[in-house]
Parts: C-alpha cells; sequence; structure tokens
C-alpha cells in the first residue's frame, strides 16, 4: 500500500511539473508573439504597444512565481529601478495628485518589460534574429516613406512634409527622425558590418554605400537632434568596430558635401538643419530649449532630495517660485516671466531629476551605467554585430547632452526600454548571436 501511495504522488508531481512546463512554455509563446509585432504599433498604434509591454511584464511575473525565480530582482540594475520608483511614488504623494501617484505606481512597467527581454523572451539568439528581421522590415518602411514624400511630396497617406521642410515618413508630424534613429542601428546597420567584414571589395563597397545612403536619407527627413545623435551612433560604430572606421569617414565626407548641397536638394531642410541650428547655438540660454533647461535646473535646485513627481515639471513649471534667475558655473542666466514651461523638460536626466530628485537621478545614472557596462563587457562586432550595434544605439539614447521626447510616455518609453532590453539580453549570450552568423556563413 505505501508503494501505491508513493507512486501515486509521483505521478502526480510529474503531472504537475509538465502542466507548469507547458504554461511556461505559452505564456513565452505568446510574449514573444506579442514582442514581434510592437515594433509596428510603435510606428502607429502605441496605445496597444503600451498594452503590449505591460502584458509581457505581467506574464514575465507569473513566470517568476511559478518558477521561483526570485534573485533577478534583488541584484543588478533592476534594484535600482525599484528604489527610483518608490522616490518617484514617495514624490508624488507629497507633491502631487491622486493621478500623478498612479502615473508614478505605473512606471514600473517600462522596467519590468526590459527585464522580461533580458531574461525571458530573448533569452535565445533565435527569438532575437526574428525580431531582428522585424526591426529591419520597420526601418525600411521608415526610408522608402521618407524617399517617397521627398520624391513624390506625400507618404503614402497623402500627407505632406511638415510646414519647417521636415520629412515625417509614414507620420502626420515630423516624427521620422526620432524613429529611424531608433531602428537604423539594430535594424540596417548589422548588413553595413557584414560586408564591410567581407574579404572581397564589392560587398565592401555595398556596406559603404549603405552608410553613405543612411547618412544622406537623415540630412533629408531635417531634424536636428536625430540627425547629430545619428552622427553619434556612427562615430560610437567607428570607435567599436575598427573595421568600419574608413566606411564611416567616407559617410561623413559625403555628409559634409550633402551638407553644401542642401540649399539645392532641400532648401527648408538647409534652413532648419543650418541656418535656424546655429543660430539656436549661438545664443542657447535665450532660446526656447535654453529656457525650458533653466527652468528645470531651477525646480531640482529648490526641490533636490525628491523632486516634484510624476509630470511634476508640467504641473509646477508655472509656479512663480520658479521663475527665478539662476547662477551656475559662474554664469547668470535670465528666464522671462511666463517662458521656459512645456509638457516635459526635453532631457530624459533632467525629467527624472524633477521627478524624483537628485537620489533618483542618482539611481537612474546607476542603473544606466549597470546597462552599459554589460554591453560594453560583452562587445565583440567581428562575431556578434547585432549585439555591438544595440550597444551603440543604447549609448545613444543615454547620451546626457540631447533634447528628447517625455522619457515616460509610450512613444519614447516603447523603443528606449525594447532596445535596453534586447541589447541586455543580447549581451547575455553573445556566443549564440556568434552560432548563428556562423551557420550563416557556412
Amino acid at each position: 500500500m505505501p508503494r501505491t501511495t508513493d507512486t501515486s504522488v509521483w505521478m502526480t508531481m510529474e503531472k504537475a511539473t509538465w502542466r507548469g512546463a507547458a504554461f511556461d512554455s505559452v505564456a513565452r509563446w505568446i510574449a514573444l508573439a506579442m514582442m514581434m509585432v510592437m515594433p509596428f504599433f510603435q510606428l502607429r498604434g502605441r496605445a496597444i504597444s503600451d498594452g503590449i509591454m505591460s502584458a509581457i511584464g505581467l506574464l514575465f511575473l507569473v513566470h517568476c512565481i511559478r518558477t521561483r525565480a526570485n534573485d533577478w530582482w534583488r541584484r543588478g540594475w533592476f534594484a535600482f529601478a525599484l528604489l527610483f520608483c518608490g522616490l518617484a511614488i514617495l514624490s508624488s504623494a507629497l507633491h502631487g495628485s491622486s493621478h500623478a501617484v498612479a502615473e508614478a505606481c505605473v512606471l514600473i512597467r517600462f522596467f519590468l518589460f526590459s527585464a522580461a527581454l533580458e531574461r525571458w523572451v530573448l533569452r535565445d539568439a533565435a527569438s532575437r534574429r526574428w525580431l531582428g528581421a522585424v526591426v529591419t522590415v520597420a526601418a525600411l518602411w521608415l526610408v522608402v516613406e521618407c524617399w517617397q514624400q521627398y520624391l513624390l511630396g506625400y507618404n503614402i497617406w497623402g500627407f505632406p512634409r511638415w510646414p519647417d521642410g521636415a520629412l515625417t515618413g509614414p507620420f502626420y508630424k515630423p516624427r521620422a527622425g526620432a524613429a529611424l534613429l531608433m531602428v537604423v542601428f539594430p535594424g540596417l546597420m548589422p548588413f553595413a558590418l557584414r560586408r564591410l567584414q567581407a574579404a572581397s571589395w564589392r560587398p565592401k563597397l555595398a556596406g559603404i554605400a549603405l552608410i553613405m545612403f543612411l547618412v544622406v536619407t537623415m540630412l533629408l527627413i531635417g531634424q536636428r537632434m536625430p540627425t547629430l545623435l545619428f552622427g553619434l551612433g556612427l562615430v560610437l560604430t567607428a570607435l567599436f568596430v575598427p573595421s568600419t572606421r574608413w566606411a564611416i569617414f567616407a559617410a561623413g565626407m559625403a555628409g559634409v558635401v550633402g551638407l553644401f548641397l542642401l540649399p539645392i536638394l532641400s532648401p527648408p531642410a538647409y534652413a532648419k538643419l543650418v541656418v535656424h541650428f546655429l543660430a539656436q547655438i549661438r545664443d542657447f540660454p535665450d532660446s526656447d530649449y535654453g529656457h525650458i533647461y533653466i527652468r528645470a535646473a531651477a525646480m531640482v535646485r529648490q526641490h533636490p532630495w525628491l523632486g516634484l513627481g510624476a509630470d511634476g515639471f508640467r504641473d509646477f513649471c508655472p509656479n512663480p517660485s520658479f521663475a527665478r534667475d539662476l547662477s551656475l558655473f559662474g554664469y547668470d542666466f535670465h528666464v522671462p516671466v511666463g517662458a521656459g514651461c512645456n509638457i516635459h523638460p526635453h532631457n530624459i536626466y533632467l525629467e527624472v531629476a524633477t521627478t524624483a530628485g537628485l537620489p533618483g537621478l542618482a539611481c537612474f545614472v546607476a542603473m544606466a551605467a549597470a546597462w552599459l557596462w554589460r554591453m560594453l563587457r560583452a562587445l565583440s562586432p567581428v562575431e556578434a554585430p547585432q549585439q555591438a550595434m544595440l550597444c551603440v544605439i543604447c549609448c545613444v539614447i543615454l547620451w546626457p547632452v540631447a533634447s528628447n521626447s517625455a522619457l515616460f510616455t509610450v512613444r519614447t518609453a516603447g523603443w528606449f526600454f525594447l532596445m535596453v532590453g534586447w541589447g541586455l539580453a543580447a549581451s547575455r549570450d553573445v556566443a549564440g548571436e556568434r552560432r548563428l552568423n556562423a551557420g550563416r556563413r557556412a
């Protein structure tokens, strides 16, 4: 009788284990399927993209509970994410409304999404290869739509270029530059890297031509910050991948020639990229962006420990107490009354500081350093070019001297945390990409 009981218990445990494994497998495939369509919803349908990120995070939590994987959130970068979100919630409770508290509470979904990609959804090279193919298609669509609008005057939806001359690609507003910046490095640049590493000269010329073409496309789009950040990405690529240096130098020369020809090729793009940009930089503290940054710095200076909570910059910016001159590094900055307010500070680090104060900023910086350190340590551009390009785009999006859209809105956060999670997953499994590339060459 005891033997029969033991056998029944063993069979019950086996069935429970099999059902648990089947559930985890199905849940991961569902998460992976949602992951594959998310880049397209980032371009059109961001509410669905937000739902995808939240659903993947929740499925990952269920997976962790079922498998008792409970050490990932206490170690590494996610601990800093928890601390930052806790500070944001506390600050929102002290300074904000119930809506601000709710906004702060759901910030964790973005970090949870990146953790899910790193440790679960994209843990194998095959899934990352499929995601790379999806992002390549998205990048090609953006490029085609920009050139269609440049050559024919309208995009596929019938929208012309923006009144200031910027190409909008498949969008109504000038957002093509920022979107293309996010997908061009992991989606198109690996093809250039593989061709530049070939032995014969024809593939090398194709790789050079591709980089030159992308430089010209960015110039014609006519958005200042995406163009500058794309240039930064090319410089980092040349730094990380020595075999690309001559190609990127040639592309840079093509970009210089393109700038000289812009008054002929696209006068509105020249006026925005060159004339307006030089005028803005010449007197930056008195520009609109300068006023925003000074106002954000004044808010952090008065509330350094906890900031002003979620959406604190937008909610408290009109407060007259922040309309003061600011002394910084021996210079006095003046903001006119009524100037310097917007829905966000246009810089991710200022946004983090106004949300959770300097301690929150320290958590975010520590988290970003952990991300980049993991990716830089895993760099192997010859054998794993996609991982190298993911490292490049993560360095670009974390570059501190830049004007950015609001970090914690889906338009930015979707791409930001997708690239971070994807880059971390690739860095944990560089050997997997090596095997795939070896199979491709064979």
